[in-house]
């Protein structure tokens, strides 16, 4: 099994980095792979909102120039997916809302290719806005029915210069049950009975308030 994680802060190795590392750590203890891959340094636009992903249903943003369409390709070959953030303003950093608009839409136009999946989150933040950071990340595993792990508190790891996050004991205790359960849901998932419970999907329904 493998689990994809992205990075979404402009450090490469910053308190990000090392929430995602300490998960990461637990489940290749479980034999899981994990590539980490960092798309908050990257040059990403947001969503334009056209639709052709809707009419093309080709797995692809219509926008090319950037590095979405191969981490969505990333996401559905993975059996996991970790998004981490830093936390800018009480809210996700704005080049991975950026990949994550684009990516999750292209998922949904092309019939949830995350559902069921293994998803978490995990955000690093100086002191205060990490769990509206956190929900914001969890409101995308929510939409396209991943199954989401739980760990023994909001998965938010404080500190503020890089590498300050491994002086916050609870922080990492969080990210390392996360892990170990994230890996044991994998695990559960990929068992022939849970293969074989797995419920029909359902046709999304999507209606307006507006009469």
């Amino acid at each position: 099994m493998k689990v994809v994680a992205f990075n979404g802060s402009p450090k490469k190795e910053g308190n990000t980095y090392h929430a995602i590392k300490l998960v990461a750590d637990e489940l290749e203890i479980q034999g899981i792979e994990v590539e980490i891959v960092h798309v908050g340094n990257k040059a990403i636009r947001g969503c334009m909102a056209c639709g052709a992903c809707y009419k093309s249903k080709d797995e692809q943003c219509i926008m090319k120039d950037d590095e979405v369409n191969s981490y969505i390709q990333l996401m559905k070959e993975a059996d996991g997916v970790i998004l981490g953030s830093p936390v800018h303003f009480s809210a996700v950093a704005g080049t991975m809302k950026s990949f994550l608009d684009r990516a999750f839409y292209v998922s949904s136009a092309n019939g949830n290719l995350l559902r069921h999946k293994v998803g978490a989150s995990v955000v690093a933040v100086r002191r205060s806005g990490g769990v509206p950071a956190f929900n914001q990340l969890n409101n995308y595993l929510n939409y396209a029915e991943m199954m989401v792990p739980s760990s023994n508190y909001w998965n938010v790891i404080h500190g503020s210069k890089p590498g300050d996050a491994l002086q916050d004991e609870e922080g990492m205790q969080i990210m390392r049950v996360l892990g170990k359960n994230m890996a044991y849901m994998m695990k559960l998932m990929d068992t022939k009975e849970a293969k074989e419970l797995k419920p029909d999907q359902e046709k999304k329904v999507a209606m307006s308030f507006i009469r």
